[in-house]
């Protein structure tokens, strides 16, 4: 199925969300942004997702090979600066909005997911290295990261610590030449080794002599394939070996490596930020990592929703095409309805990242509420958009020729890495709800209520979730039963945020057009039956962990 980016979707978001004009005075500048994004991703990207899927990549001595045309098309990435679009101006980018960013983004990772995971994660590596590199390492690495001529690789986990990240036992040593020899494994690496590039800039946290254990004593290296020569081309072979490629349910067309450090002792790190101080650093990856995780289930939902619609128009049975079947219709309505949710939650959160780049505190902490929404949530959404999409297609879903299954298949990892889903969820309760006394929850939801105040199901929804945040920042909740209840939580003010600005472009699109009739329509069942939906949840997220642990293990498992 061919596919076309949801411009006019997107700029509409841009507008009544972002409020793009706030951030960029050039209008045509982002039009001309969004339609070329889109219009790249079509032509470049989309042609290899099922070749990318069908063949993926492929390991063979320690080298790891793309499919054909991969190369090519990632070279048309690098020359047509699709990745400078939010990178600082001072190392070659362009230096416009995040929000502009995430647009490049969800097109490419829409057109062909798994491909998209090479640019996802470089812009994290980029601002890692703004935000806490040193002027040398600065200068010699960030150009080609901001071209894309080199990519970015985020090493953390090993195979005994993967959401302990504490647990860590690759190792660092200083050298007399003032770079460190680092030493261990690494597993999950996205785009750790390929043949795309002619470097590769690993980010790698180790432990350092002496370091006292758990996260405290974790500190970051860059660590890149090869060294670099004096002219600051690749240079003499950095002792970074990948030793295996995972085959995986899906994502075919991104090699997920593992990696060996120094297996000749020979493997160079440089410090990025202070020494032990590697979790701070990495963790200004990590957030720009989870909302680009987080927009893979727009992605995969906007796919999804486009190819099922088009199947259902086609599709006749019982003498008419099965769009006009109700039950069908609920599958689709609802496809539109969590997809312009997520998009419009992720954007927002985007905007609020260009807001708090500026200096906006306000806007750092609602960024900093919005992380995990965004990350879990909009994977959520990914899931069951891409399982409805199934449903759609019937027994052609479930055959791999439509693609349906593809779509199932590849965004099944996004609620599991870059922190698990419930990670995000013990994240929401235990450090972001107390953020403040509460008052940056508290901001949130009024603001909520002063522009939403009309939506009776969404001012339920508020009151059930102040109800629940009250209980779980007072005394009677314990710390098992704040985290039995993340989860729900979670959804819950996930729902509202995206309700509350479901809400606000329905009363926008007013002019008439096709595309604003369908974007009321829309809204208005996101508020009618997922935000009712939502405000159900209330009884899970206060009914406390006694239940989880009525029997032990073992019962359990009888």
């Amino acid at each position: 199925m061919t596919y076309t980016a949801p411009a006019t979707e997107q700029r509409f978001v841009l507008d009544h969300v972002v409020r793009i004009g706030e951030l960029v005075e050039d209008s045509d500048l982002v039009d001309a942004i969004v339609e070329g994004a889109g219009a790249f991703a079509a032509g470049e990207y989309a042609p290899l997702n099922r070749i990318g899927d069908e063949i993926g990549a492929r390991w063979q001595d320690g080298k790891v090979a793309m499919p054909e045309g991969f190369r090519a098309a990632y070279r048309a990435f690098v020359e047509s600066g699709w990745g400078s679009i939010s990178a600082p101006e001072a190392f070659g980018g362009q230096g416009l909005p995040f929000a502009l960013a995430t647009v490049v983004m969800e097109d490419l990772g829409t057109a062909n997911m798994g491909f998209s995971l090479i640019n996802m994660l470089t812009p994290g590596a980029i601002e890692a290295l703004v935000s806490h590199g040193s002027a040398e390492l600065q200068g010699a690495y960030l150009p080609k990261l901001v071209t894309g001529e080199w990519n970015g690789t985020m090493n953390l986990t090993e195979p005994q610590a993967g959401s302990d990240v504490g647990a860590l036992r690759t190792t660092a040593t200083p050298a007399a030449d003032g770079s460190w020899r680092i030493k261990g494994t690494k597993i999950f690496i996205t785009f750790g080794e390929h043949d795309l590039t002619d470097n590769i800039v690993h980010l790698v946290l180790a432990r350092t002599p002496g370091a006292p254990a758990g996260t405290k004593g974790i500190s970051l290296f860059l660590v890149p394939k090869f060294r670099l020569n004096p002219d600051g081309t690749p240079g003499e072979f950095n002792d970074v070996r990948c030793v295996s490629i995972e085959h995986k349910l899906g994502i075919h067309a991104s090699p997920t490596c593992t990696l060996s450090f120094g297996d000749h002792d020979d493997c160079h790190g440089w410090l990025i930020g202070e020494e032990m101080g590697g979790m701070r650093a990495m963790f200004t990856m990590m957030n720009n990592a989870r909302l680009n995780v987080g927009l893979q289930g727009v992605q995969i939902a906007e796919r999804a929703s486009q190819a099922a619609l088009a199947y259902a128009q086609e599709r006749v049975q019982l003498g008419k095409p099965i769009v006009e079947h109700p039950d069908v219709r609920r599958m689709l309505m609802r496809m539109r309805a969590l997809t312009q949710g997520a998009r419009a939650l992720i954007y927002y959160a985007a905007g609020e990242a260009d807001r708090a780049h500026a200096g906006d505190e306000a806007a750092k902490a609602r960024l900093d509420l919005l992380t995990p929404l965004a990350k879990a949530w909009g994977t959520d959404v990914g899931c069951e958009v891409a399982s409805l999409g199934v449903q759609v297609h019937g027994g052609m879903g479930f055959v791999e020729e439509t693609g349906a299954a593809q779509h199932y298949r590849d965004i099944r990892i996004a609620p599991i890495y870059e922190g698990t889903n419930g990670i995000q969820a013990a994240d929401l309760v235990n450090r972001k709800l107390p953020m403040q006394g509460g008052e940056v929850l508290n901001a949130l939801l009024t603001d909520i209520r002063a522009e939403a105040g009309d939506e009776a199901a969404l001012m339920d929804l508020v009151d059930r979730i102040e109800a629940v945040a009250r209980w779980m920042l007072g005394n009677e909740a314990t710390p098992e039963d704040r985290l039995a209840g993340s989860y729900p939580l979670l959804t819950m003010l996930s729902v509202a945020v995206a309700g509350w600005l479901m809400a606000r472009q329905a009363r926008a699109a007013s002019a008439g057009t096709p595309f604003e009739a369908m974007k009321r329509a829309v809204a208005q069942f996101f508020l009618d039956r997922i935000v009712p939906e939502a405000a159900g949840l209330q009884a899970s997220a206060q009914g406390g962990a006694d239940g989880l642990y009525a029997v032990g293990a073992d019962v359990l498992a009888a």
